[in-house]
């Protein structure tokens, strides 16, 4: 947490706080995620998992998925913020004239609050006169891919799902749950607490290796986009409490 000593006045001090949500964020996604990789090791080598674990086990690997998402939102809105209140933290001159240059050249908060989130690191990655990522940049499709399953997460649509034998093109056209698993499906290992006969979404796709796969690529890509900017990264810190198993 930022803090800077306001004016004081006789025997009275105080104290301005600028929160950094984002390392909260990712490091809740880390605690979660090892919890959830904790029953899966003990259901590994135990019986069938009570309702209790399954239940516990799906609480932690969702909201590991939507923290570390909103690591990401945190993550950029907290760089913009500090370029628009002028609030700059770094000793080195460059770097207080990028925020600077960032908050004269994307001034409109609006505009930026209504951006899409990826689109809001391109941005500034192009403001800076950064190379912004490329479509083909895996870190950048990882990050695409795990914003798809945030966004499938927080406006779930329900319809009917055909589970169908392995190799059958089935009739009529796609689900929404089949396109989505087409999309992530070899991305990470699906849940082995799922049972077969239940579908990808949410059952299979919500396990470890979902929610460990989330956490690395973002730290990936937020690595990558603060390093072209030249500037340090919010967590650095904290690197060692973001294990995910």
């Amino acid at each position: 947490m930022d803090k800077i000593p306001l004016e004081t006045s006789g025997d009275e001090a105080a104290i301005r706080f600028r929160d950094c949500f984002s390392v909260r964020y990712i490091q809740s996604a880390a605690v979660l995620c090892r919890l959830g990789y904790g029953i899966e090791k003990a259901c590994a080598v135990s019986a069938t998992p009570s309702q209790e674990m399954l239940l516990q086990h799906e609480a932690f690997i969702l909201n590991s998925v939507l923290s570390t998402v909103s690591f990401l939102e945190s993550a950029v809105n907290e760089l913009y913020a500090d370029a628009a209140d002028d609030a700059y933290f770094f000793a080195d001159q460059e770097n207080e004239a990028l925020l600077r240059k960032i908050g004269e050249r994307w001034h409109n908060e609006k505009n930026f609050d209504r951006a899409p989130l990826i689109g809001k690191y391109q941005n500034i990655l192009s403001i800076a006169e950064k190379p912004p990522f490329e479509e083909g940049d895996q870190a950048y499709a990882n990050v695409r891919t795990l914003i798809e399953i945030r966004n499938h997460l927080m406006h779930y649509k329900r319809e009917w799902v055909v589970i169908r034998e392995r190799g059958d093109p089935g009739e009529g056209e796609e689900t929404r749950a089949e396109k989505f698993e087409k999309i992530v499906r070899k991305k990470f290992a699906v849940n082995p607490l799922a049972p077969k006969n239940l579908p990808f979404f949410p059952d299979k796709c919500l396990g470890h290796g979902c929610a460990e796969w989330a956490i690395v690529n973002s730290i990936i890509f937020t690595d990558e986009f603060f390093r072209r900017l030249g500037l340090a990264v919010p967590y650095d810190g904290i690197r060692n409490e973001l294990a995910t198993r």
